[in-house]
């Protein structure tokens, strides 16, 4: 098993953390499903749903990271079609998102845009129904944009590609289901090793993880995590790093980053 140094993981304003896996005063009660994008295979819509009990599972889905008319419509048909009992599309009835969302098995965000979704989440009204969830066990999960936002510190997509420069990749707050992480999506296929390395640089208290496409991390309670998938994660921990003091604008210095590369089947435990 792959072992990692202390984190947290809380939502949105509750402080805490236990590192203990299973521990039944664990501050952060529900599961995380977090997909790097380019699909969701259905090895982790399997798990997802084992996770959720089987049997009748319901789904809430929340499209609005993208801009597209029919946003939504594919993840209700692929959960569907996965074995859920139901899943239903939060923005077909706006009046009654909020008790969909409560009492669902599963929350699902969909990718597109994580600023619009983060935009969403602080203009709907819908963070006490969000609180309320995670604070009962619900399991959340997302893919792409929907993976973003999981993280305290969210990437936002503006970032220098072509070096590794200081205070060069743009971060916004996110959803801060999974603290002291920063999440990077289709992690491999689009090269985004810059940007992310870059962050972990700009915050070293913030663990890198990045996800590859058709891929996802399992986050339980305890902080115990699974890979699932056909593509890599790439974790960069640079808390223990030698970081040289640099102006924003200038190319980075750094020694001794601690890197892991895991694929499906490996765990390892954020502690």
């Amino acid at each position: 098993m792959q072992r990692l140094l202390p984190l947290a993981l809380i939502l949105f304003v509750v402080v805490g953390c236990r590192s203990t896996a299973g521990s039944t005063d664990d501050p952060r009660p529900g599961t995380l499903v977090v997909v790097g994008g380019g699909g969701t295979p259905p090895a982790v819509l399997a798990r997802a749903l084992q996770l959720a009990g089987e049997g009748d599972v319901s789904v809430a889905v929340i499209p609005f990271a993208s801009g597209r008319e029919d946003r939504g419509d594919g993840a209700v048909q692929m959960w569907l079609e996965a074995g859920a009992s139901s899943a239903v599309n939060i923005e077909d009835d706006p009046a009654t998102a909020g008790d969909v969302i409560e009492t669902a098995d599963i929350v699902w965000m969909i990718g597109g845009d994580q600023n619009r979704l983060v935009e969403w989440l602080g203009t709907s009204g819908m963070l006490p129904a969000f609180q309320r969830r995670w604070s009962t066990g619900g399991i959340f999960g997302g893919t792409s944009a929907g993976a973003a936002v999981m993280t305290e510190r969210m990437l936002t997509g503006e970032a220098d590609l072509e070096s590794l420069r200081a205070a060069t990749t743009m971060t916004a707050p996110g959803f801060n289901l999974w603290a002291d992480v920063i999440v990077d999506q289709h992690f491999v296929a689009r090269r985004r090793n810059n940007r992310l390395l870059s962050a972990v640089l700009d915050g070293p208290h913030e663990i890198g993880i990045g996800i590859d496409e058709r891929t996802a991390v399992i986050v339980h309670p305890g902080n115990r995590c699974e890979v699932l998938g056909e593509g890599s994660v790439v974790i960069y921990d640079a808390r223990r790093a030698s970081i040289a003091e640099v102006q924003p604008g200038e190319l980075w210095s750094a020694r001794s980053i601690v890197l892991h590369v895991l694929r499906d089947g490996d765990t390892f435990r954020v502690d």
